[in-house]
């Protein structure tokens, strides 16, 4: 039974069997097999405008639904579109499963259509790759593939698979026996027996399946939890910081917060973290982490490396104790080596830890009192801020309001630069896996393929995408994808008409805005074009009407757009990173 089976059913017999739900795609005649069949198992197809959105929709399911994602390109052009998307996966430690085409087998390198050295690509951006060239392999593969993901530490792979291991037998060697030559002479004999021995080995019969193990997912050595233990409850000033790391396993979300609580230390929470402890937790702190950090007699970094985000590990103070535990072994000893480092699951430190170090709170009472009282007074200072009257709606109260508007089981998608930033001081996520940004790449263009797999996924959840004017062109078509597949996500384009978090150095230090000027582009209206609906805000008084009015359309089941034109602040002056 099984020989009978084209390659394209083979591929999704394996996405099924690995629970993959949804498909993400740009078509192309390389890999039409793999979507019929992956359709006719009733894995969703859900085909994008841009093949880095199918990448970054694949990653979005890889980080919410604790099953890696997986996205099918076409050759050439569709895997070069697709690779930074891949890239960004692999810094991001999100685990994704890539199927690319390729021309067939005899052709390669003879000048087909879009065919070029795909591995020599994508190889420096990927775990692991392979290209199939038997269609008793394509399983084997893939089943690798989808360990190789998502084990130690996580990240992207990619499957090359020629379109003539993807069809039924017959049609290809239908294809082969065409392209014999015709003639009687010794090198058409050569030839035609060359081809037909090519066919017999694309078809050769032998085991379909591979054996591969479970996911192995790294333990931190009871040696270095017990001397971590140890170093913890010594501490009078500690500080955790959690990472996007932590939530490798999305499953074990609500224990991580658990065992965080019980902890009782002063939390900061960064990337696929943010939420964790849901909005008002009393021991998330929000601001001043960098003052936090050098003041800190202990501090815990998990899942978190040194690097660029804590001034390459400056921010902690020299003579602090560091405790860090990281799935990778590089990232952990980056920049700043810890007092005591374990390459191993930082959510799983966390829970045994929570289990086995909860801090005397009396000890830690006026450090964590003196914290609060530092977040109280900037949170007091952002909300008189964000009172001010400007020429255009202040952005930190369009983050208030969108603060104010947001549902309970909402999920935020954060794609821009400064506005998004400011977003970040002022919009709190409801819970764990309920915010979605780049990660350490910086990407920008992540939000309409992030979303989209953050409404698959979450159906029931209102979806917020929140878009610096600058980064939405990136992705702005998916609104076209959202309306053909029936997602009603609610977008927010912070509309400054700047490539603001550049212009704010660009120009004083430079004293020129080449490239950094954008135009008030009417996006509500670019948003109705491709059939979803669009709302704008051009005053301060019309924004609680206008949100109010985007989650009822939402509701109602459609995808909505508000473009609000922003005033201009200095709230983030000072703050690019390089």
């Amino acid at each position: 039974m099984s020989e009978a089976l084209s390659g394209g059913d083979r591929v999704a017999r394996v996405l099924e069997a690995q629970g993959v739900r949804f498909l993400f795609t740009l078509c192309g005649g390389h890999i039409s097999p793999i979507l019929v069949a992956a359709k006719r198992r009733g894995i969703r197809v859900v085909d994008t405008r841009h093949e880095a959105s199918a990448t970054f929709a694949a990653d979005a399911v890889s980080r919410l639904g604790g099953v890696p994602g997986v996205a099918a390109v076409t050759a050439g052009p569709g895997v070069t579109n697709a690779i930074t998307a891949i890239k960004n996966a692999a810094l991001a430690q999100s685990p994704l499963v890539v199927l690319g085409g390729a021309t067939a087998t005899l052709l390669k390198g003879r000048g087909a259509l879009q065919d070029i050295d795909q591995r020599a690509l994508v190889s420096p951006h990927v775990k692991w790759l392979a290209t199939v060239e038997r269609v008793r392999d394509l399983e084997p593969a893939l089943e690798r593939a989808f360990a190789e993901a998502a084990s130690g530490v996580p990240g992207p792979v990619f499957v090359e698979c020629p379109v003539d291991l993807l069809y039924e037998e017959a049609t290809v060697r239908g294809w082969y026996r065409d392209a014999q030559p015709k003639g009687k002479g010794l090198g058409d004999r050569v030839a035609r027996g060359y081809l037909e021995r090519h066919a017999r080995r694309l078809f050769a019969a032998g085991g379909d399946r591979a054996t591969v193990a479970p996911v192995a997912v790294p333990e931190v050595p009871s040696s270095s939890l017990a001397r971590m233990v140890q170093r913890l409850r010594r501490a009078e000033r500690p500080v955790v910081v959690v990472g996007s790391q932590a939530l490798a396993d999305p499953g074990s979300a609500a224990q991580l917060a658990a065992a965080v609580g019980a902890l009782g230390a002063p939390v900061y929470l960064a990337g696929m973290a943010r939420g964790l402890l849901g909005p008002r937790h009393a021991l998330q702190m929000r601001h001043h982490r960098r003052r936090a950090l050098r003041e800190a007699d202990c501090v815990v970094l998990a899942g978190v490396p040194a690097d660029f985000r804590l001034d390459y590990g400056r921010q902690i103070a020299r003579g602090a104790v560091v405790l860090a535990a990281n799935r990778s072994a590089r990232d952990l000893r980056q920049n700043r080596r810890p007092t005591v480092g374990a390459v191993g699951d930082a959510g799983r430190l966390l829970i045994e830890l929570g289990g086995r170090a909860p801090l005397d709170a009396s000890r830690i009472a006026p450090w964590l009192a003196a914290l609060r009282r530092r977040d109280e007074e900037r949170e007091a200072e952002i909300e008189r801020e964000s009172t001010v009257d400007l020429d255009g709606v202040n952005p930190l109260q369009v983050c208030r309001e969108i603060d104010r508007a947001l549902a309970d089981d909402s999920v935020l998608v954060a794609d821009g630069g400064d506005f998004v930033a400011t977003a970040a001081y002022s919009v709190r996520p409801r819970g764990p896996l309920s915010w979605l940004d780049p990660g350490v790449f910086g990407t920008l263009g992540v939000g309409g393929g992030f979303a989209l797999g953050a409404k698959l996924c979450r159906p029931q959840s209102e979806v917020w995408l929140l878009w610096g004017d600058g980064s939405a062109a990136y992705s702005l078509a998916e609104l076209d994808t959202m309306v053909r597949h029936g997602l009603p996500v609610i977008a927010v384009v912070g509309n400054d008409a700047a490539w603001t978090q550049i212009a704010r150095e660009q120009v004083p230090m430079l004293g020129d805005d080449v490239a950094v000027t954008l135009r008030r582009t009417d996006y509500d209206r670019v948003a109705e074009g491709y059939g979803g609906k669009g709302l704008r805000v051009e005053r301060r008084a019309e924004l609680p009407a206008a949100l109010a009015e985007a989650k009822r359309l939402a509701a109602a089941g459609q995808p909505v757009l508000v473009n609000v034109h922003l005033g201009r602040t200095e709230f983030r002056k000072g703050s690019i990173s390089i």
